[in-house]
């Protein structure tokens, strides 16, 4: 019996931003489903490399190098590229190898949600034989407004993950007393790094932002963090995400915009509290009552701590599990599959 073949192609792949994250459980999704997986990009370590596609590239992959990447495939998964205007000449040439050829693009940010692509209208494109999915239902009635049908699947977590509170803590040089604001992010403008500062500070914390700066946002960050009233600790987790929230106290997720946040669902399986800020997909998930903190009200957050109220991890624990968990995303993956006849 022949194993059917799926390309997953993306700017960058196996590393700790959100679409790869979110890439990582789509390819092992569709392992258990019995395909054979391939994951091609611009950056990362993936089982084809093509600088091309990155962010930074000079000049896109041709269309015979695109070609012979993805010839021996049954099934291409777009993540992002053809969403995001980052490499428009790459997504360009992508859409013209894939014409006529089954495809799903998998939209995490569209161009007209944020201000700075939003002179952007060619994308996403479109193919009969393609499918789109997206990460949120608002993406997808915007989708629909603009005429190309679309399917939400929300993001899926490993429920089973635990991790190391107190090797973390001592491998970071946190004493056991001392209160830890996680931020799980890259630090770009978006992800509001001085409201979670701020939070820190109000929580006589230590803040700790686990990720790198991004898109010319060092020397705005290296500005924040100077004139912190706490102490900062910017490094990645030593291990895993798991222990890092793990190790943690708070987390901290201010941001302004985000096409989904996967922050505050890992929070409510690893039963922290969480601070969320007001970008508009966090509505849509608050509707599933899931209960968290306004990073402005640093009063309760810290109430909260000082007499912690395990309902309220009970409750975001059973949503996100009901809800998040990859049974389901595997089950929604299987149903495209079956209607799309692939």
């Amino acid at each position: 019996m022949t194993v059917p073949a799926v390309a997953f192609v993306s700017f960058r792949l196996g590393l700790h931003d959100g679409v790869s994250v979110v890439a990582a459980t789509w390819c092992q999704i569709f392992h258990e489903l019995g395909w054979s997986v391939t994951t091609v990009a611009g950056d990362g370590p993936v089982d084809r490399l093509l600088p091309g596609l990155g962010m930074l590239a000079d000049a896109p992959p041709t269309d015979a190098e695109l070609a012979a990447a993805l010839d021996d495939v049954d099934l291409v998964v777009v993540e992002n590229l053809c969403t995001i205007p980052l490499n428009l000449p790459a997504a360009r040439a992508l859409a013209r190898v894939l014409q006529g050829r089954p495809a799903i693009l998998h939209h995490h940010d569209p161009p007209w949600q944020r201000e700075t692509h939003a002179h952007v209208t060619e994308l996403p494109p479109v193919d009969p034989r393609w499918r789109h999915v997206t990460i949120n239902r608002l993406t997808e009635a915007q989708m629909r407004e603009r005429g190309v049908p679309a399917t939400t699947i929300y993001n899926g977590f490993d429920l089973t993950a635990d991790g190391d509170r107190w090797g973390t803590r001592a491998a970071l040089g946190v004493t056991p007393d001392e209160r830890l604001v996680l931020h799980p992010v890259r630090a770009i403008a978006r992800k509001d790094v001085p409201a979670a500062v701020t939070l820190a500070e109000n929580l006589q914390a230590t803040y700790w932002l686990a990720g790198p700066a991004e898109d010319r946002y060092d020397d705005h960050l290296a500005q924040v963090l100077a004139a912190a009233r706490c102490r900062v600790i910017h490094r990645p987790p030593p291990s895993s995400m798991a222990d890092a929230y793990a190790a943690s106290d708070v987390v901290a997720f201010p941001s302004t915009w985000e096409g989904f946040g996967n922050p505050p669902i890992e929070a409510a399986i690893h039963r922290r509290p969480v601070a969320v800020g007001p970008y508009p997909v966090a509505d849509e998930l608050r509707a599933l009552g899931f209960r968290w903190f306004d990073p402005a009200d640093a009063a309760a957050l810290d109430a909260f701590l000082h007499h912690p109220d395990e309902s309220l991890h009970d409750v975001n624990e059973a949503i996100a599990r009901a809800c998040f968990g990859l049974d389901r995303v595997r089950a929604d993956v299987r149903s495209l599959l079956d209607e799309a006849g692939w």
